[in-house]
């Protein structure tokens, strides 16, 4: 290890040491919308109640990382393996919580938090652990995750990685402190040639193409056939039905600017789907909706749980069904005739692309597509995708009655589909020479 990155870690465990109060006061505060945030705090120490040595690990920050590592979990547990799999936010651990529930309670899963970023508690988390070896899902860089796993021999490598363009364009600058932490991996599993040539541009090593993991992700059947239901018992059958899915803070502008249009300019104006994609944005997106003139009706409190149409007829015609909920992205997504993917009028870029693809329904995105580079550009291609630049545009992308077919929607899926097999086909190559290099 370079001097240079000795002292960068140096400076930065004591950083992150003098500022636990900090990041204590930060979680408190979350904690005051989701407990979740203050529970189980001990884990973020190092500290857990239950070990389970031999476990494959797997990071996954939070829930759109978990959705990529979902159907590479299946896998594991059906080759034998144990796993951990460990968090930040609560948003995700209820996920693992809701799709492995069962393993959990027969021991072949553990959903934990992941632990500070310090020596002593990775230390904490390696004798509870054990891994054999971990995967961090898609470009989360902490360098004491990196290194500790080093030290305590576990090769750690980047799984469905990308290096997005500005990315790289921040990184390359100054002491490129970042990239020097990335090549402290034992190894990465990634999307595309492209990503592949990026990372090895920087000097990471053992490298495999495995492409996108999220074409494996497995839509839940319950929720793919509520959906339609619950748009019958809306009485929305006949109108063009839009999802606005995954919304965040800092566009809802440019969707109510659209939806006006859409209303001003359509004999029938669509109904909306408005799914925000954090949860504490909810009670917020509801008022700015009511507030633009939309009448709004809220999913927690007209439909019944689990996702399913209400069994006495619905009495209201809303403009919007607001998706306050978590874990039921597909039941929305089955409503919807076109779905819009939130994230992309923002400069933290566009969310997933693949689940609204999953469900044979086309997409439209913002101009802000650098964080899904892989796949949008192939889907753009195949013309199952489109990115617009503006509310207006975005509304004419609405209006437009032609898109793509199922058909090729289906080509698509086919011609990128099998990144898991193609991971364990890796897999023992790669852990070979990492092995070999520790």
């Amino acid at each position: 290890m370079k001097i240079r990155t000795r002292v960068f870690l140096l400076l930065w465990s004591t950083l992150w040491t003098l500022g636990l109060p900090f990041v204590l006061l930060y979680l408190f505060r979350r904690g005051r919308k989701d407990a979740l945030y203050k529970a189980h705090l001990a884990e973020r120490f190092g500290r857990y109640r239950a070990v389970a040595p031999g476990s494959v690990w797997v990071h996954a920050v939070s829930l759109g990382e978990l959705r990529s590592a979902v159907p590479l979990i299946h896998e594991l547990i059906a080759r034998g393996e144990r796993v951990v799999v460990t968090l930040f936010t609560p948003a995700g651990r209820r996920e693992v919580e809701r799709v492995f529930a069962t393993q959990i309670a027969a021991g072949q899963v553990a959903a934990v938090w992941v632990p500070f970023e310090t020596a002593w508690a990775y230390r904490g988390f390696f004798r509870a652990f054990r891994p054999t070896y971990g995967l961090v899902m898609e470009i989360e860089i902490w360098p004491r995750m990196v290194f500790a796993a080093k030290k305590a021999g576990v090769p750690l490598f980047m799984c469905n990685a990308q290096y997005p363009s500005k990315s790289i364009l921040r990184d390359s600058r100054g002491l490129r402190l970042r990239q020097q932490v990335m090549r402290g991996f034992a190894g990465a599993f990634v999307k595309s040639q492209l990503q592949a040539d990026r990372f090895a541009a920087i000097g990471v090593s053992n490298i495999a193409i495995t492409g996108e993991l999220r074409f494996e992700q497995p839509v839940p059947a319950a929720l793919r056939d509520a959906g339609p239901r619950v748009r019958a018992w809306l009485g929305q059958t006949s109108r063009r039905v839009v999802a606005f899915a995954s919304t965040v803070e800092g566009e809802d502008a440019v969707y109510l600017a659209a939806i006006a249009q859409l209303r001003a300019t359509s004999a029938v104006p669509p109904f909306v789907v408005y799914i925000p994609r954090q949860p504490e944005r909810f009670d917020e997106v509801a008022q700015t909706l009511a507030a633009s003139g939309l009448t709004v009706m809220r999913r927690s409190q007209a439909l019944p749980k689990p996702f399913d149409a209400a069994s006495a007829p619905c009495a209201a015609s809303p403009d919007v069904l607001l998706g306050d909920s978590l874990g039921e992205m597909y039941g929305y997504l089955a409503m919807a005739d076109i779905v819009v993917v939130g994230g992309g009028f923002t400069p933290k870029g566009a969310h997933n692309i693949i689940e609204p693809l999953a469900l044979r329904k086309p997409v439209v995105t913002g101009p802000e597509i650098w964080t899904i580079e892989y796949p949008f550009v192939e889907a753009e291609a195949a013309g199952v995708a489109r990115r617009v630049v503006d509310a207006t545009a975005l509304a004419a992308a609405l209006a437009d009655p032609v898109g793509p077919s199922a058909a090729q929607i289906d080509t698509f899926f086919a011609d990128h589909s099998g990144g898991v097999a193609r991971f364990f086909a890796q897999l023992p190559t790669l852990l070979a020479r990492a092995k070999s290099a520790l």
